[in-house]
């Protein structure tokens, strides 16, 4: 008999959350809308990369009015394969958020739905978060693309913000708009949400107190569908976000260093 992937259907009133006791090491988040005929060989490769690791796939379909979600149910057979659905589509920094609250797992990595991102890629990231030397909490281990495998007019502008962003946030992240990230649950429930908060996760790791550190990562060209953004909105997007971030930042007065006295044991 075919096991079936778990399904959820998000409310306005319900989000999932990790609190029955079930754990894993990793959970794999993958915001897909739209990604029928990219979704399930991307499955596919994710779980041949975590072989063997204690792992889940979760797949946060938002909103999708094609085949995404039956590709995601055919992977079912193979395990650690997890479906939620957003009734519409509501973004996805929501997505992101969605599959974390709902994952297992300690460690999240997140990437792309349109198979762009290389899940070989994601043992490395998570090594890289696991082994960070002792006394440094790095909360995130953030991936930039080399090799952008785009039209000319999409990489222009995604340099280009990236460099005013850099400039204005000093988070020294190169690529923020690549999806590939592996981070600790705990330090990504600690960061304040807002729509677009995935392009500016480096900063506001940053902003709480965590360290983040940077890997050069392959990307590939998309296989099947359209890209879900525009070249000039995007950037128009991009840019008033980060006014919005400039201004966060300013709001927070720096990190305190806390540390509990041992009161002794109570009689």
């Amino acid at each position: 008999m075919t096991a079936k992937p778990r399904k959820t259907t998000i409310t306005p009133s319900f989000l999932p959350s990790a609190s029955d006791g079930e754990t894993r090491h990793i959970s794999v988040v993958i915001p897909a809308h739209n990604e029928q005929g990219n979704i399930g060989p991307l499955i596919d490769e994710i779980l041949a990369a975590l072989e063997g690791r204690d792992m889940e796939v979760i797949v946060v379909d938002d909103g999708s009015t094609d085949a995404t979600a039956q590709e995601v149910t055919s992977r079912a057979s193979q395990g650690h394969v997890r479906l939620i659905q957003h009734a519409t589509a509501c973004g996805q920094s929501a997505a992101i958020r969605t599959g974390v609250h709902a994952a297992y797992g300690h460690i999240m990595v997140t990437l792309d739905g349109d198979g762009q991102n290389n899940p070989a890629d994601i043992p490395r990231l998570v090594v890289d978060l696991e082994t960070a030397p002792r006394g440094r909490w790095v909360g995130m281990v953030a991936g930039q693309r080399v090799g952008r495998q785009d039209q000319w007019i999409k990489t222009w502008s995604s340099a280009f913000a990236n460099k005013l962003r850099a400039a204005l946030l000093q988070d020294g992240c190169r690529d923020t708009g690549c999806g590939l990230k592996a981070f600790r649950r705990e330090a990504y429930l600690a960061l304040p949400f807002f729509d677009h908060q995935h392009r500016f996760l480096p900063a506001l790791m940053l902003r709480e107190g965590f360290e983040v550190a940077y890997r050069n990562v392959s990307h590939r060209p998309r296989q099947h569908g359209r890209s879900k953004y525009g070249t000039l909105d995007r950037l128009l997007v991009s840019l008033f976000d980060m006014a919005g971030m400039v201004w966060l930042l300013t709001r927070r007065r720096g990190t305190a260093n806390i540390t509990e006295k041992d009161l002794g044991k109570s009689l």
